[in-house]
């Protein structure tokens, strides 16, 4: 399939040898993770060709000086690209907003990717979620959702925003994954998860691809952000056999 484009979501301990043939590898800075993993994954990951978007989750930084290590670690290591977002824990230090990170100019020269939200959040109501984007757009170069099946929200989502998005979906995973998923990033997501898959939840074991969510809305959006919920090998079958290798 052509005209199709992924990135893919680590962690700090992903074994970069399981990786599939994607360029853009995003690295996820976890609760309880030492931002110096994240330095150390994104580095590796451009010694091995990649290239590593870290993630700057605002309520884990802690403070200005430990912001200026982490940007001056990744950038010296010659990362491009960033994902820099709010973050779903509590605050830790002196941010709560990614906002606040941009407004540092510490990631001047930089790609900025922001968070988005296509079906809302369990953390803001849509009216803040609108005023954010709209302070932090001018700010960045693109957008990366939550990973979501709602195809009219996505679609709709992606004639609305001002910058080019990219869409999250869920790699191959059980359905009783994905439904452990779809609850941690809010109840409207597990309702409208529940409900499109209503003739398959009763198979829990049964995996789920986001085939279908891609060949609805590729007209609209090409570039797609997979949270590997079922793991990265489950991921790399899944793109070899669907030949979205092009």
């Amino acid at each position: 399939m052509g005209n199709v484009n992924f990135s893919l979501e680590v962690t700090t301990r992903t074994v970069l040898d399981d990786l599939p043939k994607i360029n853009d590898i995003y690295v996820t800075f976890l609760p309880g993770t030492e931002y110096k993993d994240v330095i150390k994954q994104s580095i590796n990951l451009v010694n091995s060709g990649y290239n590593a978007i870290p993630h700057f989750p605002a309520r884990s930084i802690k403070n200005l000086d430990m912001l200026k290590e982490f940007v001056s670690q990744i950038k010296e290591g010659g990362v491009k690209q960033v994902l820099i977002i709010g973050g779903d824990r509590d605050i830790l230090g002196d941010y709560h907003c990614s906002l606040q990170l941009i407004e540092t100019g510490l990631f001047d020269g930089l790609k900025i990717g922001i968070a988005g939200h296509p079906e809302g959040s369990p953390n803001m109501d849509n009216d803040t979620i609108e005023e954010a984007m709209k302070s932090k757009a001018p700010f960045a170069d693109y957008i990366v959702t939550q990973w979501t099946q709602d195809t009219d929200a996505i679609i709709d989502y992606v004639n609305r925003m001002p910058l080019p998005v990219h869409i999250g979906v869920a790699g191959p995973a059980s359905i009783k994954t994905l439904v452990k998923f779809a609850g941690f990033v809010g109840l409207k997501n597990s309702l409208n998860f529940a409900k499109k898959n209503a003739g398959k939840i009763f198979d829990l074991l049964n995996v789920q691809t986001p085939d279908e969510v891609i060949q609805e809305v590729k007209n609209n959006v090409n570039n797609f952000h997979i949270y590997a919920f079922g793991g990265i090998k489950k991921t790399k079958e899944w793109l070899e056999k669907e030949n979205y290798y092009v």
